[in-house]
């Protein structure tokens, strides 16, 4: 008899079902669809970061500021740059939003990336308020799940629920109170270059696990390779005992914060903002700066007063032709976290504690959140399908499963394997994977990023600015990008400015 999940329509997400083979026997073994793979365009990227020699055409058009890169910083120095600037963005996907960005499957969206908001009042809050997008509050503090038990806040006063021995739970008690007495500012520097695992010596294997868990969905970066001021100022943050929970999000996380945005920008901007447009090189002349790009198998150059590079450092550093030594080396010291994210899908809900983020140490996946998390309580709410968003942050020796469709089976099907075993109560097939896969999309928060590496990375040159969250820290924020693009463009108008001045003493 034939399987009725073999009409079930599976929709391949953008073009790049052609760039990325998909493995049909992905999920055989469990009566499920294969897998959706969505991701990053890279062929000129690549040819560009292997030394592949372009024929730079001349300058064919100028702008008061070219802004390349159409993720949140992108997106968000477009929209803030005052009227009186001719700008064009340039963003090399079929579509924008970087890592915050949405999908949806008949109607429920779901995320790819950033997932909320953490403070009510930073850049992202104000720009969310500004655009008129109401935020819906994240009820409740994380869960854990481990050894098949789901222990919701599991820092607030659930530690005593925790399936190990008393010495072991004593020692997590133990941690927590003296996490909670370091003063973070007095020792900022200090702690920054300090690697977290030094905080966790002594201390029982089983936290190390969670942490091992924790960092790398958040930053990038297992203990070993963490700052210790970014552990220690997350783990405050939710853990200590004055906290409150001012975490936000929208079905779809804040994917809606960019879509909101382009909806907002297109109808008046549509010609400025150019998709799948992929940059061969930025140059610093003598008074601006040359930027060439193909579009539409068109290579073209254009100059501008001032260009934004809204792209991490890893590709800023092979876009950016002239940079200073010092700063390309920071650059280049700098890592990025491999991250595909899996979404599965089922014919019902199957997952439905009170708990948005879920954190599951020693599984393939760091954490998972359910899509309709927000607005399950509204009226009338009834959901038609369970979609569960999970986060494999890969470590850099295996970052070459996401370049093969075998490789991303591979994680796909480890997902769901390690899902089952997690909750055995949840056995249920999947019905549809949608992969997406990024290469390095969040700055790793390792000993020194913060306080030695982003301050030289971001200097500005004479007429190119550097933005993205990659440029703030100290760790990768929605809200990072949102500062990063205010301060490129201060920095752009005191530019203009210094100019018109000198060119005025000039000719006084």
């Amino acid at each position: 008899m034939t399987n009725r999940r073999d009409f079930i329509k599976v929709v391949i997400a953008g073009s790049v079902a052609a760039g990325c083979p998909i493995d049909l026997s992905l999920f055989a073994q469990m009566g499920a669809q294969p897998p959706i793979v969505d991701g990053e365009h890279n062929a000129i990227c690549h040819q560009v970061r292997d030394g592949v020699h372009f024929r730079i055409p001349p300058v064919s058009a100028r702008h008061d500021v070219v802004i390349v890169g159409g993720g949140i910083s992108g997106l968000a120095a477009a929209h803030i740059l005052p009227d009186k600037y001719d700008w064009i963005l340039l963003e090399k996907e079929p579509h924008f939003g970087g890592n915050a960005y949405a999908m949806d499957y008949h109607g429920m969206e779901y995320p790819t990336g950033a997932a909320f908001l953490l403070d009510q009042e930073d850049d992202a809050a104000q720009l969310a308020r500004e655009l008129g997008l109401d935020m819906l509050p994240i009820k409740g503090w994380d869960s854990t799940i481990v050894q098949h038990k789901f222990i919701p806040d599991l820092w607030g006063e659930n530690l005593d629920q925790l399936p190990y021995s008393s010495s072991v739970i004593e020692s997590f008690k133990k941690f927590k109170k003296e996490m909670g007495a370091i003063d973070l500012k007095k020792r900022e520097y200090e702690l920054d270059n300090t690697p977290f695992s030094n905080f966790l010596a002594g201390y029982p294997p089983e936290l190390l696990a969670w942490w091992d868990c924790y960092g790398p969905s958040n930053w990038g970066a297992r203990a070993a390779d963490s700052s210790a001021l970014v552990a220690i100022d997350d783990f405050q943050s939710f853990a200590s005992e004055n906290r409150t929970n001012t975490h936000n999000t929208w079905p779809g996380g804040n994917g809606a914060l960019t879509k909101k945005l382009v909806e907002v920008m297109l109808p008046k901007y549509s010609e400025r903002m150019l998709k799948e447009t992929t940059i061969v090189s930025v140059t610093q002349e003598k008074n601006e700066a040359h930027v060439t790009y193909m579009h539409d198998g068109k290579l073209t150059t254009v100059s501008a007063k001032g260009v934004i590079m809204a792209t991490p450092k890893f590709i800023t550093r092979y876009l950016v032709t002239n940079l200073p030594t010092e700063q390309s080396n920071a650059m280049r010291a700098m890592r990025y976290c491999p991250y595909p994210v899996v979404n599965l899908i089922f014919e019902r809900p199957v997952f439905e504690k009170a708990a948005y983020d879920n954190w599951c140490p020693a599984n393939r996946f760091t954490d998972f959140i359910p899509a309709d998390f927000t607005v399950r309580d509204q009226a009338n709410y009834k959901a038609k399908y369970g979609i569960l968003t999970f986060y494999t942050p890969l470590p850099e020796q295996e970052r070459s499963l996401m370049l093969t469709d075998a490789g991303c089976e591979k994680i796909a099907r480890a997902v769901a394997r390690d899902f089952k075993k997690l909750l055995p109560q949840t056995d249920v097939e999947p019905i549809e994977a949608h992969i997406y896969r990024r290469g390095h999309p969040m700055f790793e928060a390792n000993p020194g990023t913060f306080t030695r590496l982003i301050p030289v990375a971001r200097k500005p040159m004479p007429n190119i600015f550097f933005a993205n969250t990659d440029s703030e820290g100290p760790e990768s924020l929605t809200a990072g990008g949102i500062a990063a693009a205010k301060r490129s463009i201060r920095e752009f108008e005191q530019r203009v400015q210094g100019a018109i001045t000198a060119q005025r003493t000039v000719f006084a």
